[in-house]
């Protein structure tokens, strides 16, 4: 359980990564028609509580559109609902704004596409945010219960969660209180790393220099 969790943490992870930073950049830098309009939206989304969204989500994952195939009990099932984060995508386009148009101008003389500006500029800035998105995106995913509880029926690739949850009904009291301990302990680790991070992205506002 603690390795499935970990994969679909991982996978969150890297799925938000390059989403998020690529509708962030696009609507800080490049600026796209409606961009203010698509913010809004994203950011509306943050208004409408997780429990009303569970069931059209679990529709949409039990018969995928267009395609028309039952991701249940696939790590799809948890990677693809976790990219839609309005917040993420909010904190790193906030933190896009505040570097300086003359870096990417100087990238632009130098021959320097959006893309490798992207990659050569701004996310090696953006090290501090990307720290504070990755803590969201692990621990929203290996908190979470409700949303693995209704699309990971096969009891081989449940999350730890679910786990405690079936070992809670009969479990002696010391033996529940060992597996919470070592269910926590990869998350004790996680924030360890980056907590440094932590405030570091969340109050970034400018540059120097």
């Amino acid at each position: 359980l603690l390795l499935n969790t970990t994969i679909y943490a991982g996978g969150a992870l890297a799925f938000q990564l390059v989403f998020d930073v690529a509708a962030a950049y696009a609507l800080s830098k490049l600026r796209p028609a409606f961009g203010n309009a698509i913010l809004f939206l994203m950011l509306a989304t943050l208004m409408i509580p997780a429990t009303v969204l569970a069931l059209p989500t679990f529709l949409t994952v039990f018969n995928l559109p267009i395609l028309h195939i039952n991701l249940t009990n696939s790590p799809w099932a948890i990677w693809l609902p976790s990219v839609a984060k309005g917040f993420n995508i909010f904190l790193l386009k906030r933190f896009f704004d505040s570097i300086p148009e003359e870096l990417l101008a100087a990238a632009a003389i130098d021959g320097a596409g959006p893309l490798r500006a992207l990659w050569s500029i701004v996310l090696p800035i953006s090290r501090p945010i990307l720290g504070v998105v990755s803590i969201f995106a692990v621990v929203t995913v290996w908190k979470d219960f409700l949303w693995p509880l209704l699309v990971l029926n096969n009891p081989a690739k449940q999350t730890v969660n679910i786990g405690l949850y079936e070992l809670q009904q009969g479990a002696p009291q010391d033996v529940f209180t060992a597996a919470l301990f070592i269910s926590s302990i990869p998350m004790i680790v996680f924030f360890l790393i980056f907590q440094r991070n932590i405030m570091g992205g969340l109050t970034a506002g400018g540059l120097k220099g």
